[in-house]
């Protein structure tokens, strides 16, 4: 069978097929290759986003705070946990970035481990990761004990191990590696990081919607991540975070505003947070913003994670198929892992000068993500992406590669 024939042939038994119609259409894009950076809008979500404007923003105004505006970091929150993360209700919140939600969560759990002064990430991880954790340790005094991980394969929790002392307070890892895809082992990494006292917090960008998560199973104590790529939120949607409810009663963020105050509308002296997770907010909500999540969690529940997971993996494999036909005769190298279990969402293709193929792959309709030095990212999203799809992109990129050897 060839190539092309497998192609049409996983499209044919695909069960997730129907979900690709409702995603609005793209004209000049003939593979869109990038849903690991910004997912496709579906159609619903313009639907959502016009009644909004049109009925509950013009229509109620300031009343639509008291109509429910308010509750929608938890309850979209809760929603969020239940179908894609693996959390009971009151655990999770939609508010800020994930920049800022990186600083507030991890400021909090370094000051919930007073008197440690180590904190553990690695050298790979996400730029945000690493200069969110630089400003910290200068402000706190902090000590950054870097792991240095092979971008081919990410952290391993025998690194961990050898890190992790009576002196760690935190550990930040990305549950999928941004650039390599690698998925990482959360359970035993947690497991390591308890036993010596310390706080685990992950980064989910790369894995929410697309990798099934079990926070509570797996014993996460906080997680933070973003809802733009495989959830669909669109650009700068609000992120969202985690912590366990355990930890809520000792684990306070440091930027305290009105909407984390117990009484919001008091409005009176001296800051006191809020019961449970309502006291990772800080400021108003982001409303207008969070209106596409209501359309990508209903998608996301109709088709299950652990079916688009299923066939996150069947397209990844497909993208190893034709890179080591197509591609490796070419010297482009895969730094993705092979191993299924080990496989996020994406699979990135390395070759010297890639960055010069960008701007003719764009021309031609096909659009992958790159990351220096020489990387390029194939990310197909499972609920708007096909296997023909792939291919058309794939050959491509091997006919672009050929010519600029």
């Amino acid at each position: 069978m060839s190539l092309l024939a497998r192609a049409e042939a996983l499209d044919a038994a695909d069960p997730l097929a129907s979900y690709r119609a409702r995603f609005l259409p793209a004209p000049s894009v003939v593979s869109y290759l990038d849903g690991n950076s910004l997912g496709r809008p579906l159609a619903a979500t313009a639907t959502l986003m016009d009644e909004f404007v049109r009925d509950q923003w013009a229509g109620r105004l300031i009343q639509g705070w008291t109509d429910g505006w308010l509750e929608w970091p938890l309850t979209l929150g809760d929603r969020l946990g239940e179908i894609a993360l693996g959390a009971a209700p009151g655990q999770t919140v939609v508010a800020d970035s994930t920049t800022v939600l990186l600083y507030k969560l991890a400021r909090a759990a370094v000051d919930a481990r007073p008197g440690r002064r180590k904190v553990i990430l690695d050298t790979d991880n996400f730029p945000t990761d690493r200069y969110v954790l630089e400003g910290i340790a200068a402000e706190r005094g902090l000590h950054l004990h870097w792991i240095d991980t092979d971008p081919t394969t990410g952290i391993h929790p025998e690194q961990v191990l050898d890190a992790v002392d009576e002196d760690t307070a935190l550990v930040l890892f990305s549950h999928v590696a941004y650039r390599s895809g690698w998925l990482a082992d959360i359970p035993e990494i947690n497991r390591i990081a308890h036993e010596a006292g310390a706080l685990t917090l992950w980064d989910l960008c790369h894995s929410a919607g697309s990798v099934p998560i079990r926070l509570d199973e797996w014993g996460v104590d906080i997680a933070v991540g973003c809802s733009y790529k495989y959830l669909n939120g669109g650009p700068g949607a609000p992120a969202f975070a985690y912590l366990n409810s355990s930890l809520q009663s000792s684990v306070r963020q440091p930027i305290q505003g009105w909407m984390g105050h117990r009484a919001s509308f008091e409005m009176g002296p001296g800051y006191e947070p809020a019961p449970g997770i309502r006291a990772l907010l800080s400021g108003t909500p982001p409303i207008l913003a969070m209106v596409p999540m209501h359309a990508n969690l209903d998608v996301l529940a109709a088709a299950g994670i652990d079916a688009v997971r299923e066939k996150s993996l069947q397209l990844t494999e497909y993208v190893l198929d034709l890179a080591d036909e197509w591609l490796t005769p070419l010297g482009v190298e895969v730094v993705s892992p092979r191993d299924p279990s080990r496989r996020g969402g994406h699979v990135t293709l390395r070759r010297p000068g890639f960055e010069q193929l960008l701007e003719p792959l764009w021309s031609a309709g096909v659009i992958p993500d790159y990351r220096r030095p020489d990387g390029l990212r194939i990310g197909p999203a499972p609920l708007s992406t096909s296997f023909t799809e792939v291919h058309q992109g794939l050959s491509v990129l091997r006919d672009l590669a050929e010519k600029h050897r």
